[in-house]
């Protein structure tokens, strides 16, 4: 069984990129662009997307609901913003990065996955359904959700 281990989408957007990064860094609104994770929050008393800073996503795929913790690593306004999932056992598992670059006057954004670790269970629920089809497919709609808000912000 092949699993992917990484996957990416790009798409220009007419808007600043601290526009931009603002939209994504905003955790709370991942509701607003990804159609799977349908809300998040912050812990430990985090209100804003910092390195170190840590916040849960709530997921769903057809019925099934999950979340899972993620860890900032890096929050560098108008450039990048990037967190880790974290495994149960507190394990790095996926690593979840957007780049931001200046496109004339507005930004190119590159949305990235990478397993850093995939569980067994993870693994074995690949076989029926390929998971890197359903991630690339949700990172593309990702980034058009975003463009679209990021753009009538813009106007």
């Amino acid at each position: 069984m092949a699993t992917a281990t990484t996957g990416e989408a790009r798409i220009e957007i007419d808007a600043a990129p601290l526009t931009v990064y603002e939209l994504i860094s905003d955790i709370a609104r991942m509701g607003d662009w990804s159609p799977e994770c349908y809300r998040c929050e912050w812990l430990d008393g985090a209100t804003t997307a910092v390195v170190g800073a840590r916040f849960r996503g709530h997921n769903r795929l057809g019925k099934v609901r999950w979340h899972t913790d993620a860890i900032v690593t890096v929050a560098d306004p108008g450039r990048e913003f990037a967190f880790t999932i974290l495994h149960k056992n507190g394990r790095e598992e996926t690593l979840w990065r957007y780049q931001i670059g200046q496109v004339g006057a507005g930004a190119e954004v590159i949305e990235s996955y990478r397993f850093l670790w995939c569980p067994i269970a993870n693994r074995i629920a690949e076989v029926p359904i390929p998971r890197d089809k359903q991630l690339r497919r949700g990172i593309q709609e990702t980034l058009n959700r975003i463009k679209t808000v990021a753009e009538q912000a813009s106007v």
